[in-house]
């Protein structure tokens, strides 16, 4: 089925929430559980610095990603706090890889200019790590037990970057 990437806007609020609940429910898709998915985080990924949806024909979203332009002088070069969410169903058909192109394109014309993007990946979602090799992201760095998931086990988190030029 075909689909296409598109800006985010206000009135897709409520599509971004019910894609990042459903995501949410797969132990370990995201590092929020479903009910940490409110509106207000619907609102915080919209007003993102790049807020992208992965949207079907009919207009149904089923993907998005966001992620902010560090706000400190000395890492304004560097784009972070990314988050990806693609719906349970539509998974493994490449649409968290085109929401990344787009975003890694947006990225690279932005001006100022971004130089690196960089993000988190749990280490028990091997798939995730694995689209994120894929996609050219190097291996930066491990946090020893950074999650801790609901039965009360550590899950490490996997750093990783990109770097533009």
């Amino acid at each position: 089925m075909s689909f296409t990437i598109r800006p985010a806007t206000p009135a897709d609020l409520d599509a971004i929430v019910a894609v990042h609940k459903a995501a949410a429910t797969t132990p370990g898709n995201l590092a929020r559980a479903p009910e940490e998915v409110t509106p207000a985080y619907g609102d915080y990924a919209i007003a993102s610095d790049i807020c992208l949806v992965a949207v079907e024909p009919d207009g149904t979203v089923i993907g998005e990603i966001h992620a902010r332009r560090e706000t400190i002088a000395l890492f304004a070069h560097v784009l972070g706090g990314l988050t990806v969410a693609v719906h349970p169903q539509r998974q493994g058909q490449g649409i968290g890889s085109r929401l990344f192109d787009t975003l890694i394109a947006w990225a690279r014309a932005a001006q100022p200019e971004i130089l690196r993007i960089e993000l988190a990946a749990g280490a028990g979602n091997p798939g995730a790590v694995r689209l994120y090799e894929r996609l050219g992201f190097q291996h930066e760095g491990r946090q020893a037990a950074r999650g801790r998931l609901p039965d009360g086990r550590f899950e490490d988190d996997i750093l990783m970057g990109m770097l533009l030029f």
